[in-house]
């Protein structure tokens, strides 16, 4: 499937950057293949305009930021940098320098903006008006839990790949042999699925390899521990994998009364479709633990060594995922890719509600030989 191809997607909201990104001025992103610029407006919402000034197509994120009075600063108007046109959230023109101060600006000088809202630290854009909210992350604001902000940066892969492998099961003893993959254990736990208007909700329990550098992670100190794994899927590119470790066993090895509560690692991901080769991974870390229990730092990196071995087999695959399961020939699957089934069932059921057909590389081909 190629993403920029399927309207439908313009529809939703995707995470496209922290807020802390835009404390400096306008900054530049590719969603969708579509080339915007965000910035941060005289209330200090985040906002977002087609990255094209409309007097002479320079990009408006090598400008800055203006106040009322069209002088720099962090928050305010967006002007361009090659001669001061300057754009409010609307993507209207609402000051240009060379003119004099009483003299009308045409209502058509403008150019397109897009949703744009502020949630969970991150400035989210939907392309055009969108038939679904963001997904809820209740944890943000729960007190019990604390954030951490773990990754934003781009992958060469799409966001399907990257969804079905974080369902995936069967690639641990593999690709995460070095981390918490057990080798002896290559045949996945069965997910309890139960489909719903979103997506579906997931629940297994695995085992996990658990040294002594993950003893904090875990809350836990057996060289083998199980994770509880609660994972959601919600159309069209964001998951919810909520990590339940066993509750600590008190002083004389009793489990049935635990000292504390089990370690809960709460993981958000989004995968905001840059391209037709590239995604966005942003991730959201949730603890029910503090800082004195766990260094964040050492969480970070932990998810990080993890994340890492996924991005390394993941970008070796071809972004062109199959979604349409009715070709054949294209790619097999077993038994344990049932999510991955479940995923691009939702997403074909997206695209025949809104009209649409699987978009792919092969239509092409096919096009060539049926013109020849």
């Amino acid at each position: 499937m190629l993403v920029t191809q399927q309207p439908v997607f313009r529809k939703f909201w995707h995470a496209v950057m922290p807020l802390t990104e835009l404390a400096n001025g306008p900054k530049p992103f590719k969603l969708l293949g579509e080339d915007i610029v965000l910035f941060m407006d005289a209330e200090g919402q985040p906002a977002a305009l087609r990255d094209r000034c409309c007097h002479r197509t320079a990009k408006l994120s090598k400008g800055w930021c203006v106040d009322a009075e069209g002088k720099a600063c962090g928050q305010g108007a967006i002007q361009c940098g090659y001669h001061g046109w300057t754009y409010d959230r609307s993507g209207q023109v609402v000051r240009i320098p060379q003119y004099e101060a009483d003299r009308a600006i045409s209502p058509d000088y403008k150019t397109p903006a897009y949703h744009c809202t502020a949630r969970y630290g991150f400035a989210w854009v939907a392309l055009e008006d969108p038939i679904a909210d963001i997904p809820a992350i209740p944890e943000f604001d729960d007190p019990a839990f604390r954030t951490i902000f773990q990754f934003y940066e781009t992958w060469n892969t799409s966001p399907m790949r990257a969804l079905e492998n974080s369902f995936d099961n069967s690639h641990f003893s593999f690709v995460h042999r070095g981390t918490f993959g057990v080798a002896a254990s290559p045949k996945p736990s069965k997910y309890n699925l139960v489909e719903n208007e979103t997506g579906f909700y997931a629940e297994t329990v695995i085992e996990a390899v658990n040294p002594e550098k993950f003893h904090a992670i875990s809350g836990v100190t057996e060289p083998i521990t199980t994770r509880h794994m609660r994972n959601a899927y919600f159309l069209p590119f964001s998951r919810r994998l909520d990590i339940e470790y066993p509750a600590p066993k008190d002083d004389a090895g009793n489990s049935s009364r635990p000292v504390k509560p089990g370690k809960r690692h709460i993981i958000i991901n989004c995968f905001t479709p840059i391209d037709d080769g590239r995604m966005q991974l942003c991730q959201w870390l949730f603890r029910n633990d503090t800082e004195a229990d766990c260094a964040a730092q050492l969480l970070i990196a932990f998810d990080e060594e993890i994340t890492r071995e996924d991005k390394e087999i993941l970008e070796s695959t071809d972004p062109d995922a199959l979604v349409d399961t009715r070709r054949r020939g294209v790619e097999d699957s077993m038994d344990s890719d049932r999510p991955g089934m479940l995923i691009r069932k939702h997403l074909m059921q997206l695209l025949v509600k809104h009209g649409e057909v699987e978009v792919h590389r092969g239509m092409k081909v096919i096009a060539l030989q049926q013109a020849a």
